[in-house]
């Protein structure tokens, strides 16, 4: 059951969020123009995920979109008066990278259930999650270069994580577009599926990682997240931090007495 945290009159704002269970659900909300990003809507999903990552009880977050898309990038049309003014940029570039640095570093895992489009802007939320499921007919593109602006959201390493330095080159550089099935194939996303079952799956594998030991995954997400940047010595220190702190958790014992009782284990987070 799911249990709504949305205010009244929500129905206009241009981010909802809903419960279910131990998984928080944050909804894009401006399907009339294709979930087009503005600064509202990053303060909105910027103010979710800072709540998701002080809820005990929020275990996962799901990052989606209302209507036929999940996010086609910057609202260009609220640009066509002319460029905005130097604080505007950078107030809209650093709330931006605000949202994508948490996705990424948040405590509690993002799955991007990309019901459509993501382009841009979108894509770039996309990529900063832990996991994405994607619709299969969805277009995904880069389109910034070819427009003379340019990616934002770390994109220049998570897009080269998943795929090489020489076809990050390639999306970024030539903005072409590609589909829900070619992200699947090149290792962006999770898994591609129909999408009529592209938040049913995104709702599952939710499922799963809410189950696991909370400690334990942030560990895992934080390290695994700058995988590549650090010698390796320095990162078998961390794992040993990690993992003496882990085995002073109530978590630890219980997934130990769980194994040896062959049950299911129920953690708690401490």
């Amino acid at each position: 059951m799911s249990t709504s945290t949305e205010a009244p009159g929500a129905d206009e704002a241009p981010v909802l969020s809903r419960r279910e269970g131990p998984v928080l659900v944050v909804t894009l909300n401006r399907p009339e123009r294709l979930n087009a990003v503005s600064l509202p809507m990053y303060q909105g999903i910027l103010q979710e995920l800072r709540a998701a990552q002080e809820d005990r009880e929020v275990r996962c977050v799901i990052l989606t979109g209302q209507g036929r898309a999940f996010c086609v990038g910057a609202d260009l049309k609220s640009h066509s008066g002319g460029p905005p003014t130097g604080e505007d940029r950078r107030r809209y570039v650093r709330t931006a990278q605000r949202v994508n640095h948490l996705i990424q570093m948040n405590r509690k895992p993002v799955v991007a259930a990309v019901n459509g489009h993501a382009i841009g802007g979108g894509l770039e939320m996309a990529l900063s999650s832990d996991f994405m499921v994607v619709a299969e007919e969805a277009k995904l593109r880069f389109p910034e270069v070819a427009i003379a602006t340019f990616v934002g959201g770390g994109t220049v390493y998570t897009l080269a994580e998943r795929v090489g330095t020489l076809k990050a080159r390639e999306l970024i550089y030539l903005g072409d577009f590609f589909s829900g099935n070619e992200a699947a194939e090149m290792g962006i996303a999770y898994r591609s599926v129909p999408s009529g079952s592209v938040l049913d799956t995104a709702m599952e594998l939710a499922g799963r990682l809410s189950r696991l030991a909370p400690v334990s995954l942030a560990h895992a997400k934080r390290l695994i997240g700058t995988a590549g940047t650090m010698p390796r010595r320095r990162a078998l220190r961390l794992e040993a931090r990690a993992l003496e702190e882990i085995m002073g958790t109530r978590d630890w014992a219980e997934g130990v007495a769980a194994f040896h009782e062959k049950r299911d284990p129920e953690y708690t987070g401490e």
